[in-house]
């Protein structure tokens, strides 16, 4: 629920600025829901626990999801 409130909050910053058409926002919204679970994903990932013995998961998952290191 939190990511799908953050993507709509993002999600009508942009598609105020650059979206014109329905179909157009309802993408900008799915965009930015979908890159908040991988970042979230990412960062669970990345603060280790049982997940430490694959240190390269991190870097293989924003390479696949081509989400950039932030």
């Amino acid at each position: 629920k939190k990511l799908k409130e953050q993507a709509g909050n993002l999600g009508a910053k942009e598609i105020f600025k650059t979206v014109h058409n329905p179909d157009d926002a309802v993408k900008v919204f799915v965009d930015k829901f979908a890159e908040l679970i991988v970042q979230e994903c990412i960062d669970i990932v990345a603060a280790g626990g049982e997940f430490a013995s694959r240190p390269k998961l991190v870097e293989q998952l924003q390479e696949h999801f081509g989400v950039d290191n932030e």
